[in-house]
């Protein structure tokens, strides 16, 4: 591969990840004026663990953990964006994620291909302390928005309480000092269900 060629495929994948602003999420920035959108909701996550590092725990690359949630829902372009509640949807949505991944991962260079889709895998697998942080965040983000619009689309799903503290687990067990501030939010919105 010429240094051109490379430059090419970095542009070309520079230029489709673009797409990542028009994928709309399920959730509502705080105010509630519009929908957040999955580039946001990235940058938000990287603002997040530059500032709450130090809360994670030994062994947590703050570097890779930024490059994690920049690179998590990229595969969102071809796979859309999958709400955490809705059962149907995720029956199907690895298999969905796992072949955007081959091509939106594929338009780089091969070095970069394999570099980027090992840190979407990664973070998928939730197995190393940098990708148990990323999720961890990437939870808790949910919790950020969904607190600051009344209970948002938790309300409008009609998700129960002990589905939320499920889905937030990751945050209890790798940040734990954010955990009152979940419960909190599940108290504050008058989220009905299961308590722990």
């Amino acid at each position: 591969m010429t240094i051109t060629d490379r430059l090419v495929r970095q542009l070309d994948f520079i230029a489709e990840i673009d797409r990542l602003k028009s994928v709309e999420r399920r959730i509502s920035i705080i105010g509630g004026t519009r929908l957040e959108n999955s580039a946001e909701h990235s940058w938000h996550l990287a603002m997040m663990a530059s500032l709450l590092i130090e809360y994670a725990g030994e062994g947590v690359d703050l570097l890779r953990a930024k490059q994690m949630v920049l690179v998590h829902d990229i595969v969102e372009i071809d796979a859309g964006d999958t709400f955490a509640f809705d059962d149907r949807a995720r029956e199907d949505q690895a298999a969905r994620e796992r072949v955007a991944a081959e091509r939106l991962f594929g338009v780089l260079p091969p070095d970069q291909a394999v570099e980027f889709r090992a840190l979407w895998d990664e973070f998928e697998a939730f197995a190393t302390p940098t990708a148990r942080f990323a999720v961890a965040l990437d939870r808790f983000q949910a919790r950020l928005l969904n607190r600051g619009n009344g209970g948002g689309t938790w309300h409008m799903h009609g998700v129960a309480r002990d589905r939320v503290l499920s889905r937030m687990e990751p945050i209890r067990e790798v940040v734990p000092q954010l955990w009152p501030f979940v419960l909190r939010t599940l108290d504050e919105v008058g989220l009905a269900g299961d308590a722990r």
